[in-house]
């Protein structure tokens, strides 16, 4: 049952991308639709770093003492500054681990 269900998601994924992605299908998608979607890749991500950030040990947590709070506002800061993804990445990083070690 586990395979047939994983076989089942991996074609339901497929042909919903399937769908957009092959140009010689005449699905197209209107203004509304386009912009609707623009907003999805922003809304998972903030889904998966915001309880990170703001609930690192399961409740919520926004002192300075949180390294997660802390080196998130600074890859921020650096990310508005620099406009560097590696740059903010590397930095950003560095200061979470500087500040989780003590």
């Amino acid at each position: 049952m586990i395979w047939l269900t994983l076989l089942a998601m991996a074609l339901l994924v497929f042909s919903s991308r399937y769908l957009f992605l092959e140009p010689r299908l005449p699905l197209r998608l209107n203004a509304q639709a386009q912009k609707l979607l623009s907003y999805s890749s922003p809304a998972v991500l903030t889904a998966i770093w915001a309880p990170i950030v703001f609930l690192p040990e399961g409740e919520l947590s926004v002192s300075w003492h949180n390294p997660y709070l802390v080196a998130a506002i600074v890859a921020v800061l650096l990310a508005w500054k620099l406009k560097s993804v590696l740059l903010t990445a590397v930095i950003s990083m560095a200061v979470f681990f500087l500040l989780s070690a003590f």
